[in-house]
């Protein structure tokens, strides 16, 4: 058996999310591992924020034209030694035609939330059709949905040199804006601390309804193209999700100094926050939420800035690329015998 070189990382994306994220640090931690990785989108919707990350990162984007077939058509010339598939989309027709290709194949399934409507139907065939390769998923709960026994894989993210900085008394929400994210959640703790600034980053269906009912407080900021610049600036991410899988934005807010405050929902509790500075509340237990970002509004300033530090620390010891990276690998090498 040949050992894997080239690796293809696929999805369907149009903008910047968590599963963009995490395909992203995973592209650049198996280029400094000596892989030759292209990250492809299966349809070209423009610019994409991810061009730019992967470049400076010295990973090939490819991108497809959105037809079904455009997929084989692709792996059929390049023939790359695996394929790990991120998505629905790109998770069902990926395995079918790497099958068909005798072309290793991986897939890691990230959805916390049960998706409604039309979407329903794709993420489970998705789901069952989970069999046809070596799965992964980023949660337990995700895990046990499948209809195969998938290796339970933990995010990661790199954690940077930070400058010290006074953390702000600023809180934060980083999403879509759609219901199992929670925002009016964030909205109603907002009324609750008016002298303290909230901010809103992402965009989603529920936009013009939160603009309507938020206090003056409340600042939307917008679907940005990266929160790298703007981690300096959150003290606390509130992340009032009625469902997660293990959410990037909180990898990367600890990774940059930033308490997290969380209900108990899909991987979260992995994170154990409560001894890395955050809060974990019980899931949907809007009171306990509300107290926890109450509190740590009262803190003083050196308080503040020590539980950044538990925060940091806590993603230094088993959330980076070392820590993750084994345990793909393996996967990858049991898709790849198979093949």
């Amino acid at each position: 058996m040949q050992p894997v070189q080239t690796i293809w990382l696929a999805l369907d994306s149009r903008s910047n999310g968590g599963v963009e994220s995490h395909v992203a640090e995973l592209a650049m931690a198996l280029t400094q591992q000596g892989f030759a990785v292209t990250v492809v989108l299966l349809a070209d919707y423009g610019s994409h924020p991810l061009a730019e990350r992967l470049c400076q990162g010295g990973v090939n984007l490819l991108k497809l034209n959105g037809r079904p077939w455009s997929l084989f058509t692709a792996l059929q010339s390049a023939h790359p030694d695996l394929l790990h598939t991120h998505g629905y989309k790109a998770g069902i027709l990926g395995r079918l035609y790497a099958r068909l290709l005798r072309i290793a194949v991986v897939s890691t399934f990230h959805a916390g939330e049960i998706a409604q409507g039309r979407l329903r139907c794709y993420q489970r065939l998705d789901e069952l059709s989970a069999p046809l390769a070596p799965a992964m998923a980023v949660s337990e709960a995700i895990a046990l949905r499948l209809n195969c026994r998938a290796a339970v894989v933990d995010n990661f993210v790199a954690v940077p040199q930070l400058p010290a900085r006074i953390v702000p008394r600023t809180v934060a929400f980083v999403g879509r804006f759609s219901h199992e994210k929670g925002p009016d959640r964030f909205i109603s703790i907002a009324r609750l601390l008016p002298e303290v600034s909230f901010l809103m980053f992402g965009d989603g269906p529920l936009r013009e309804e939160l603009e309507r009912i938020a206090p003056s407080n409340v600042r939307f900021m917008g679907m940005v193209p990266s929160m790298q610049p703007h981690w300096s600036e959150i003290g606390l991410l509130c992340m009032p999700s009625r469902h997660e899988g293990l959410p990037m934005a909180a990898l990367e807010a600890m990774a940059h100094g930033v308490v997290v405050a969380s209900f108990a929902v899909g991987g979260v509790p992995r994170l154990r926050l409560g001894s890395a500075g955050g809060y974990l509340c019980p899931e949907s237990d809007e009171a306990a939420l509300t107290a926890s970002v109450i509190s740590w509004t009262r803190l003083t300033s050196g308080r503040r800035q020590l539980q950044a530090e538990h925060a940091r620390q806590r993603i230094l010891q088993g959330f980076t690329a070392a820590a993750a990276l084994p345990a793909i690998l393996q996967v990858y090498a049991q898709a790849k015998g198979a093949a």
